[in-house]
């Protein structure tokens, strides 16, 4: 097959499934979007916008790629807000129909007045914006100056051994297969992988005494740099109590990312590592259950109190960007267990502050006959939460119940498909298809990442022979 009909075949298969995401959207009751901005390999800036909604077909949640839009120029807050508008207005999607946005947290998103987010909010007011619950995550983990020094000389120690020089890289990896080590190699730490740095930490650990003996063996000035450090116990303390809480932090990154995780699921994750924090505090003080390398590397002979100042900053970070999380504790409740809800009017509180309704009333008096009617209560036993709002709570009777499921359901929680799609882009096109245009790299997008299935049957009927005799 040529490559112009490789290219003209891929098209049509992007108009269909595209023909098929614009006819399940029209249906839906409302979206909510994800947007971020990232640039390829050819220092193009690429927007790209993910869209959650109510398939009503499946009768699931579908979350797909609205569409991707290439910034020319900057990519200023006004340039975001008019792509979007475009995007939207292209897709025959009104604005009153977003539920939510989530964003990256840049200032060219969310700034109180110029920032793409503020714009939409004056053509939406009740629009709902929040940050990435995943990226917020990591920034309340920020590490201190001192425990920051640490973190980069272990950093700059493993470059130096895996990729300052090949044949150094070889030896080593010769001396850790002589000594039996528990691993044959380091790991090296990429920036760009959430999870990372603890992983690269892990393997160091497990190696550490090895690896002291390798850096003795070598002659240059950094290698005996390095062995000094290692031998530094104060500095061995931290790297241990680092590989501890990176371990803890990276658990809740990994409960955090994936695909079709609603933000109730998201914000339940960092409310239950909260209260971790408070135990993992406690346990310092203790007997280090939850820091076994710690335990190891201390052994109740050193003073620890430095790692409780650390967890007693995470608890702080957590409950600054948390604790006033603009979906409250009674709606996490009411999509996860509405039976469990006691404080009524707490529950039509929090809806009327998310949503912005002028009358919240009607809703306590269908909570209330909910929690009342005990086979919706046997149904809710024997299914998840999704199926049980949105298949088995009848609307007729409970109509602004069903409504603000679906619209918390429609939320995404963070931007995750945003950043796994930049992956796929950079895979698509990289230093060897660098010529690719914008238009074929959004269709190889497309095609990458929808979860339709093109309508083989229908194109191929649609096909016209062409006979060259």
């Amino acid at each position: 097959m040529s490559a112009s009909s490789a290219t003209k075949k891929t098209e049509i298969l992007t108009h269909d499934v595209l023909a098929q995401l614009d006819e399940a959207i029209h249906k839906a009751p409302c979206i909510g979007l994800a947007v971020d901005e990232s640039t390829d390999v050819s220092d193009n800036a690429q927007l790209l916008v993910f869209v959650r909604f109510f398939n009503k077909d499946k009768e699931e949640f579908c979350e797909d790629l609205l569409g991707v839009t290439p910034l020319q120029t900057s990519t200023r807050g006004e340039d975001i807000y008019l792509a979007i508008k475009e995007m939207l207005k292209k897709r025959e999607i009104e604005l009153k129909q977003v539920v939510s946005i989530t964003t990256d947290g840049a200032p060219a998103m969310v700034g109180r007045e110029r920032g793409a987010v503020a714009r939409m909010k004056d053509d939406n007011p009740q629009l709902i914006s929040y940050h990435c619950i995943i990226h917020q995550s990591v920034l309340c983990s920020t590490l201190s100056d001192e425990y920051a020094e640490v973190m980069n000389t272990m950093m700059r120690m493993i470059n130096f051994l895996r990729a300052s020089s090949s044949h150094q890289h070889r030896m080593l990896r010769e001396f850790l297969r002589e000594v039996d080590a528990n691993a044959d190699d380091l790991l090296l730490h990429n920036n760009v992988r959430w999870l990372s740095k603890g992983r690269v930490l892990e393997r160091f650990w497990s190696i550490r005494g090895e690896i002291a003996a390798f850096l003795a063996q070598l002659k240059s000035q950094k290698a005996t740099t390095f062995s000094l450090f290692l031998e530094d116990d104060k500095k061995m303390d931290i790297v241990a109590f680092l590989v501890d809480i990176t371990s803890h932090l990276n658990e809740l990154n990994l409960k955090l990312q994936g695909k079709d995780n609603s933000v109730c699921d998201l914000m339940t994750a960092v409310r239950s590592f909260q209260r971790k924090l408070v135990l993992f505090r406690e346990d310092l003080l203790a007997d280090c259950a939850h820091f076994p390398t710690v335990k190891e590397q201390v052994q109740g002979e050193r003073d620890v109190s430095s790692f409780v100042d650390f967890v007693d900053k995470l608890i702080v970070n957590f409950s600054k960007r948390f604790d006033s999380f603009s979906l409250g504790q009674q709606l996490t409740l009411f999509i996860q267990n509405p039976f469990l809800i006691t404080d009524v009017r707490e529950f039509s509180k929090e809806v009327t502050l998310l949503f912005k309704w002028e009358n919240a009333g009607p809703l306590q008096m269908q909570l209330i006959d909910l929690q009342a009617d005990v086979a919706l209560k046997e149904h809710f036993g024997k299914t998840d939460p999704t199926t049980f709002w949105l298949q088995m709570v009848p609307e007729t009777a409970f109509p602004g119940l069903r409504k603000v499921a679906l619209y918390i359901f429609t939320m995404f929680g963070s931007t995750y498909n945003c950043e796994a799609a930049f992956s796929t882009m950079n895979i698509i096109k990289s230093k060897y298809r660098s010529r690719l245009t914008n238009e074929h790299l959004h269709m190889c997008l497309r095609m990458a990442l929808t979860p339709f299935q093109p309508r083989f049957k229908i194109l191929a009927g649609q096909a016209r022979a062409h006979f060259s005799h």
